[in-house]
């Protein structure tokens, strides 16, 4: 079987950004997000997640790998700020700029994501694709994010077990905070695209969030991690 998750990184950015991200997961196939809790629009954010419940939301982690004496409290301080938002823990880990991966953050990270089981983007059975892209080489690339590009990524990279693909689908606004910005419009309409949502089901791919996979573990999904091993 296969499972898919659609995660829109970066909600709480800014206002196009949650938006963009909510209308993905209401139109679309995005299922969940990770939210950034010390912007200034974090809290619109969270309060536009309590109007789509079926959203998974987890924490998209802000550290300074060149501060390692402080990351440890700064995952703290996220988390609580997290649960003073959204009043849940994150389903799921990830950071801005995958800057968890650093070795000098990940052994934090891994953690405190121990204690509560949480999965933490690429060191879970869950296969990460970042492909869905719009920039390589400092160049704009949008085919690669349009309706042919990503049913390529899904033919190419999705198979048995539970795959996490990311995205970052928004509305652009005037001052918007990233030069990753008319990329993320052609994402959100490519997200949003019936032919999309027809070709996932053709292909036999269910889409999941990742406040769904302690449903597939208690219904015996023992062996999820052997299913992605050999994907890799």
């Amino acid at each position: 079987m296969k499972w898919l998750i659609v995660t829109g990184d970066d909600f709480g950015m800014s206002p196009g950004i949650n938006h963009g991200i909510v209308e993905a997961h209401r139109r679309g196939i995005l299922t969940s997000a990770s939210l950034m809790v010390n912007r200034p629009t974090s809290a619109a954010a969270a309060a536009l997640a309590r109007e789509v419940p079926a959203l998974s939301l987890g924490l998209h982690l802000e550290l300074n790998p060149d501060d390692p004496e402080r990351v440890r409290g700064e995952i703290e301080w996220q988390v609580a700020r997290f649960l003073e938002l959204v009043g849940t823990p994150p389903t799921h880990l990830d950071s801005h700029h995958d800057v968890h991966r650093d070795p000098r953050v990940l052994s934090h990270v891994l953690a405190w994501a121990g204690r509560g089981a949480v999965p933490v983007r690429g060191h879970s059975e869950i296969r990460h694709v970042s492909k869905f892209y719009g920039q390589w080489g400092g160049d704009t690339h949008l085919e690669q994010i349009g309706v042919e590009g990503l049913l390529r990524l899904l033919d190419a990279e999705v198979g048995d077990g539970v795959t996490e693909l990311t995205c970052h689908p928004a509305y652009v606004e005037p001052g918007f905070p990233s030069s990753y910005a008319v990329e993320r419009e052609v994402e959100l309409r490519t997200l949003c695209e019936e032919r999309v949502q027809h070709a996932i089901l053709q292909r036999g791919i269910k889409l999941i969030g990742f406040r769904d996979l302690g449903g597939l573990r208690t219904a015996g999904l023992r062996h999820l991690g052997d299913h992605v091993g050999r994907q890799r």
